[in-house]
């Protein structure tokens, strides 16, 4: 056996021992996270082996049109993975500090693709300049916190391409109703993130009706609090039956009727203390440019921070505006507080920190955005209060669930 061997002997060896010791010795939190930052690095070191194996001649030497081509055949892989992994050893050589935080299990794969995916002829410079810092957010945020962060890098570094990217985005849009037996229709499409966005806040809104309606019947019917699998209508088919109903009202509306029109949200004195914003409700980073055309008919409000987290002002978007504080709170913080959850403000309910019953005050340094999940949690589990109290708040009564996925 090569020496250059040995270590995979000893790495089998290690291995072997962790499946002997069965799952149950990895399952508390701390443990889990330290075995997945082992995967990483034996990931890192499985691209920087691919990286040497393709500048060797092994693989031509076989007959193989290029290394990608031997490592789907012989290791078994899809092919998009023997690429993958080939292109990512390569641009691993311009990248010491994305190289470095892999190895040591710091980043893993997903953050180096996203890493080296922006790296272009155009941005190469802004690269090395920003790595070390790219890859230490890349360590600390939540992943999709990051993509956020290097969209956000993209816009300001390479804004040409952002702009191109957008424009190709909306030119991909398309849908397609094709005729099937029996009449049935297949329906299949794509939407560019404001025209998708519209589109699944009226859908989903609808589906949660049919969701409370289907959940009242067998309530109603059975005579108790249901189940899922009580309802009369599975997931699929209520979602199928909220496109038809999205159909049906798009039809009872007057052809003049005034349709409604986009919020756009301007937050002044927030980019100060906390960066750039260009994004939709559900957290979508969007180029500034793709906003143009909606502008005419959008309506404009203003948010006015004096610090971080602190808003002293909302402004009216041309009519009157309500519920002031409530959107104060969303626009600041704009998904559940919980941090294990990742639901958009839009989706969530505005929760006192300190309850109300407990003189709790309704202001926005007191609210918090709160999915129904973690909201009902809340009332099923009550924070100590701040003075002792004698009897607990009551829970509230059981709602429905959220609908499933």
């Amino acid at each position: 056996m090569p020496a250059s061997s040995e270590p995979l002997v000893d790495l089998k060896a290690s291995i072997d021992a962790v499946f002997e010791a069965g799952p149950d010795a990895f399952a508390d939190g701390e443990t889990l996270k330290q075995l997945y930052a082992q995967l990483d690095r034996l990931s890192c070191a499985a691209t920087q082996a691919t990286g040497a194996f393709a500048s060797g001649v092994e693989w031509a030497l076989a007959g193989a049109r290029n290394p990608a081509a031997w490592i789907f055949t012989e290791c078994h892989v899809p092919k998009g993975v023997a690429w993958r992994r080939v292109r990512l050893a390569r641009e691993l050589r311009n990248m010491p500090e994305t190289e470095h935080a892999w190895s040591t299990g710091a980043i893993n794969d997903a953050h180096v693709s996203l890493l080296a995916r922006v790296r272009t002829k155009d941005t190469a410079k802004a690269v090395e300049r920003d790595e070390a810092m790219l890859v230490n957010e890349a360590g600390k945020l939540r992943f999709d916190h990051f993509t956020r962060v290097m969209a956000y890098w993209v816009q300001l570094n390479d804004p040409d391409a952002d702009d191109r990217n957008a424009k190709k985005i909306v030119n991909g849009r398309n849908f397609h109703l094709s005729p099937g037996l029996d009449g049935v229709k297949f329906a299949r499409g794509t939407f560019d993130p404001i025209g998708g966005a519209i589109f699944e806040n009226v859908f989903r809104a609808i589906e949660r009706e049919l969701f409370e309606a289907d959940w009242a019947e067998a309530r109603e019917r059975l005579g108790r609090e249901p189940t899922l699998a009580d309802l009369r209508r599975t997931a699929p088919q209520r979602r199928a039956d909220a496109v038809v109903e999205m159909a049906r009202r798009a039809g009872a509306v007057p052809p003049d009727a005034r349709m409604p029109a986009p919020l756009f949200t301007v937050l002044v004195g927030y980019e100060s203390f906390a960066g750039r914003i260009c994004e939709l409700a559900n957290g979508t980073v969007v180029s500034p440019s793709a906003l143009l055309p909606w502008l005419p008919d959008g309506y404009v409000e203003r948010v006015v921070f004096d610090g971080p987290g602190r808003v002293i002002d909302v402004g009216p978007h041309r009519r009157l505006f309500t519920g002031a504080t409530r959107r104060a709170v969303q626009i600041r913080d704009r998904e559940c507080f919980h941090e294990y959850c990742d639901v958009p403000f839009d989706q969530c309910e505005v929760d006192h920190k300190i309850p109300f019953s407990w003189d709790g005050p309704t202001t926005t340094d007191n609210g918090r955005p709160a999915c129904p999940f973690h909201n009902k949690q809340r009332h099923r589990r009550p924070p100590e209060p701040p003075d002792p109290l004698d009897e607990a708040e009551e829970p509230d009564a059981p709602e429905p669930p959220e609908p499933p996925d």
